[in-house]
């Protein structure tokens, strides 16, 4: 029998040095302004027979090792499992480097730190624990998701096809227009956190040198705002990797500031959250809750032997960190080194009838579809970019389109499969969870 809900939320600053290396494009930046603080933002949930954490970090994302080390610190300090910490990236492209791709120096003592600094966000949010109650909902906003990848007249599938491109013939993919959100309230009915979850990746800006949240930032200070309460806000970004707010149909937007493109989105979809938030009536102050991961065997694509050749040829004949061919060629080097076989863990949680779904990489937007359809909770969350990083993983149908998202690297090497096996394994835990 599910006992009283005990729930706490709170941020650490992850906000790195200016001069750091920033992750995002092929070109090393280092940064030389602020535009908004990073966080760490944590929420745990606890009752008298189980404890979670989830924490979600404005960084592009970061690879197991460093974030169990953050689980290791957090259940030391909290004695929450470890196993039943949840964390995700939402995936700026205005912060450290946290990788190691494209040639890029990973600010390793950085991620090192804010991996500490994440721990402490779940001490601080288990230090705040109190009686409380979590209700959820969802709305939409498919004004601000869009299917980046579209079929041309040509035959071919290309990203990022440009703004009115004569040749547009349809997209190549769905977009998730729904935001989801779970509201958790102390005694008094006062906000503690909201954890909102929606598809679509980060909001391109011009200040590329400048380290910034992004539109989750803006999107967390905009709830607030909207909701008049000094409350923890949190966006989890959901299955986005073929996502993004360009509608390539209308004419490019206007940005009149470096920022105004973030600021615009984040408010969009804050409103959308805080009008699904009132629409919560019942709250619950005894939902069961549950955590399960599984490690499955994550697969590799393999260059074949003339593909392998030809990169090897060009990464030896010249070291060329700004010949986008040369980066792509050593990164097919570096995948052919690596296992074919790469253990990464597949997490779920359940807070009362909604379940949460963590995926390691960048997801295509279909995936977190199959597993709401699928879901057996009355509200699902799909999250990306949990708990390490595998890079982008399409569907099988677009690994054989080709484009962006399929150019071998160490961003883009899922192998076919990786579509079924993360999706069942996926429902399979929150099928699990909700016979629990």
């Amino acid at each position: 029998m599910a006992t009283q809900l005990h729930a706490g939320a709170a941020t650490s600053n992850i906000t790195p040095p200016l001069g750091t290396h920033m992750q995002g494009y092929f070109s090393d930046r280092q940064a030389d302004d602020v535009y908004d603080e990073l966080y760490a933002k944590a929420l745990v949930l606890q009752n008298e027979d189980t404890a979670i954490a989830i924490v979600v970090c404005d960084i592009i994302g970061t690879y197991r090792e460093y974030l169990d080390m953050a689980k290791a610190r957090a259940s030391e300090m909290a004695g929450i499992p470890a196993d039943s910490i949840f964390i995700s990236c939402t995936h700026t492209h205005y912060g450290p480097n946290t990788l190691q791709l494209a040639r890029l120096p990973m600010e390793t003592e950085y991620t090192e730190w804010a991996m500490e600094r994440t721990a402490d966000a779940v001490r601080l949010a288990y230090n705040r624990l109190q009686p409380a109650r979590v209700g959820h909902a969802s709305g939409s906003c498919p004004e601000e998701t869009h299917n980046r990848r579209w079929h041309m007249a040509d035959g071919t599938v290309k990203t990022n096809p440009g703004y009115q491109n004569p040749d547009l013939v349809r997209p190549a993919g769905p977009k998730d227009p729904e935001v989801a959100v779970a509201v958790v309230l102390d005694d008094a009915y006062s906000p503690i956190a909201a954890l909102c979850n929606y598809s679509l990746h980060y909001v391109g800006s011009s200040a590329a040198t400048t380290l910034s949240a992004n539109y989750f930032g803006a999107f967390g200070r905009a709830l607030q705002r909207m909701a008049g309460g000094d409350f923890v806000a949190i966006m989890a970004n959901g299955c986005c990797g073929d996502i993004n707010n360009s509608d390539w149909t209308r004419p490019a937007p206007p940005s009149p500031h470096p920022h105004y493109q973030v600021e615009r989105v984040g408010r969009a979809v804050a409103s959308r959250v805080y009008g699904a938030w009132q629409q919560i009536r019942d709250y619950d102050s005894t939902p069961t809750l549950g955590a399960l991961t599984r490690i499955v065997d994550f697969r590799r694509r393999h260059p074949d032997e003339d593909e392998l050749a030809c990169a090897q040829k060009l990464y030896e004949s010249k070291t060329d960190p700004d010949d986008t061919d040369w980066i792509y060629a050593m990164e097919a080097v570096k995948v052919s080194q690596e296992p074919l076989v790469q253990p990464t863990p597949v997490m779920a949680l359940r807070v009362g009838d909604m379940g949460i779904a963590g995926l390691p990489g960048e997801m295509f937007c279909d995936y977190g579809l199959q597993i709401k359809a699928r879901s057996p909770f009355a509200r699902t969350m799909t999250v990306e970019l949990a708990n390490d990083f595998k890079g982008y993983c399409p569907t099988d149908i677009a690994l054989q389109e080709g484009s962006y998202e399929m150019r071998l690297c160490g961003w883009a090497k899922a192998a076919a499969g990786t579509e079924g096996q993360m999706v069942n394994t996926a429902v399979e835990l929150l099928e699990k969870l909700a016979s629990g």
